[in-house]
């Protein structure tokens, strides 16, 4: 009786364990962290990949995050690239399915317009306010 006592712990400890080894598996995407046997897709993927935000790290592409959705969207981009897919119809899906913020690449429309127009105006004013300057300091 005392023996089986004295394995109580060891079987808790394996208990507890598993839960652990579980959270560390990675993601289970099949083309999660394995490249494409055409090493022209692979680049064409990997290009598209480096232009992609991952949706959990701050500030990390798809292809330098470890995140599990990290791992599901490269395989996705390289499922899709060896399936003949473009890059850029793989791009408007992702940022139709999760937003603008899934691209390092903004695209212009009617609510990011002025993102683009803003600097564009400062400059302008910049510009305008140093020229009247300078001829106010050449009438002198």
């Amino acid at each position: 009786m005392t023996r089986l006592l004295s394995l109580v712990p060891l079987v808790a400890a394996l208990g507890f364990a598993v839960p652990v080894l579980a959270q560390e598996e990675q993601s289970t995407a099949p083309f999660a962290y394995r490249q494409l046997s055409d090493p022209a897709q692979e680049r064409e993927a990997q290009a598209l990949m480096e232009t992609l935000r991952c949706l959990q790290c701050q500030g990390q592409s798809i292809a330098d995050s470890d995140a599990p959705i990290a791992g599901s969207m490269r395989s996705l981009v390289r499922e899709r690239i060896a399936a003949g897919e473009e890059p850029e119809a793989i791009r408007g899906w992702l940022i139709e399915r999760y937003g603008d913020y899934v691209s390092y690449a903004p695209q212009l429309t009617t609510l990011t317009w002025p993102l683009f127009a803003v600097p564009l105006v400062i400059v302008a004013l910049a510009a305008l306010l140093l020229r009247k300057r300078f001829r106010r300091g050449e009438a002198r």
